[in-house]
């Protein structure tokens, strides 16, 4: 059994889409753990707001199967392969972390870069593993995003409900 953390974002449709993700997430995974959802500007490119979140879950399934399953789950909310990477998106999906090891297979290089690079990505994750270590750094993730350097990077958390239950509300002003 391996630990997860997985960063999702959406700037069409974002709430639409995120509940989306989450339903079929959970529905394979259960049970999972959720951020605070958080709304962003877009970085790299003009464009609406994101909402972003981080999730974890533990799986059996090898990292492959995962990778395959959620690139599967993007294409069925209509993600558009063609589009450049900085681009609005439907959903955006990526493995942030396996347990704590570092990897480089199918294509897939863990622990992510984007953590320690993306406030929307950092913020969310050392809400829900403020005392996880990143494998690379030997630093938790709190730590890392209270020495985060936020520059012109915007993130705010926003009211969010999910299967009848709020996540997130725009009150969450708790900076780890």
């Amino acid at each position: 059994m391996s630990y997860f953390y997985l960063s999702l974002g959406s700037n069409i449709r974002p709430y639409h889409n995120l509940v989306a993700a989450l339903d079929a997430i959970s529905a394979q995974f259960a049970p999972i753990t959720t951020s605070s959802v958080y709304e962003s500007t877009s970085v790299g490119f003009s464009g609406d707001n994101f909402l972003n979140l981080v999730l974890g879950l533990s799986s059996e399934n090898k990292l492959g199967d995962i990778s395959c399953f959620l690139k599967s789950l993007e294409d069925n909310l209509k993600r558009d392969r063609t589009a450049s990477r900085f681009s609005s998106r439907t959903l955006d999906v990526d493995i942030l972390v396996m347990d704590d090891r570092v990897i480089k297979e199918d294509g897939i290089e863990l622990p992510r870069s984007e953590i320690l690079t993306n406030a929307f990505v950092l913020w969310p994750l050392a809400e829900i593993a403020p005392d996880s270590i990143h494998p690379l750094t030997g630093k938790t993730y709190s730590r890392h995003w209270r020495e985060f350097d936020r520059g012109d990077q915007k993130l705010w958390p926003v009211d969010f409900v999910w299967s009848g239950k709020t996540i997130s509300s725009k009150s969450n002003k708790k900076i780890l």
